[in-house]
């Protein structure tokens, strides 16, 4: 079978709305997981056993079981009791998911910074919560940034999951083109085009930050 170069640019516009749509599923999903997982991270360095323990069991769940089920198991066994569509179920999922593993960057870039320096904020009549968010958390969140930007880059392309849900992403709509024009090949081509560019735009993102946060902290 040959390839056709051609059929990359005839059927680019009809990528575009599900490029739209995987961006925006990303998006959202990474947005609920930074709240998600920052809320989880502290709740797992409390000492409140009632905070703790809940939390722990939440990211023991989430990383051991597959996105796929999770999505599925949102998607047709919770559907039916809130009335959950398609995109509410693919960014629920999303953000449960990357909150679990979110919440693990985060936890783990807290517990990072030295124990003397809370204590030195302490002793200068700080409260936990100021000296959380006046001394630890900015540099917890420099520490952050490269992981984040590669668990961002990995909700990108776990987004395509969500096409098993219903959800017109990029993959989902190269198979319906392929199941129609018979171009298998050249339809994933697209679609693998614009993963490229979205890994592509949030790389070159998360190398801007790190280079301005690096040049802030050493002034």
């Amino acid at each position: 079978m040959d390839y056709e170069f051609s059929a990359l640019v005839k059927f680019f516009p009809f990528f575009l709305p599900a490029a739209l749509m995987t961006i925006k599923i990303t998006i959202a999903g990474i947005l609920m997981g930074l709240i998600l997982g920052l809320l989880t991270a502290f709740c797992r360095i409390s000492n409140n056993r009632l905070l703790n323990i809940p939390a722990g069991i939440y990211v023991y769940i989430i990383r051991g079981t597959p996105l796929l089920l999770q999505l599925l198991f949102i998607y047709y066994g919770l559907r039916g009791l809130f009335g959950f569509e398609a995109f509410t179920s693919a960014f629920l999922g999303l953000g449960i998911h990357n909150g679990a593993y979110i919440s693990e960057i985060f936890r783990g870039a807290i517990q990072s910074i030295a124990l003397g320096q809370m204590e030195a904020a302490r002793s200068l009549g700080m409260t936990y919560q100021k000296a959380m968010v006046r001394i630890i958390l900015p540099q917890a969140f420099k520490r952050a940034i490269p992981p984040l930007g590669n668990q961002f880059i990995i909700a990108l392309k776990d987004s395509s999951l969500a096409s098993a849900i219903t959800i017109n992403e990029l993959l989902l709509k190269s198979q319906q083109l392929y199941s129609a024009n018979f171009m298998m090949m050249e339809m994933l081509t697209v679609a693998a085009l614009f993963y490229l560019l979205y890994t592509s735009i949030f790389t070159w993102m998360f190398n801007k930050i790190e280079e301005k946060l690096a040049v802030s902290g050493s002034r």
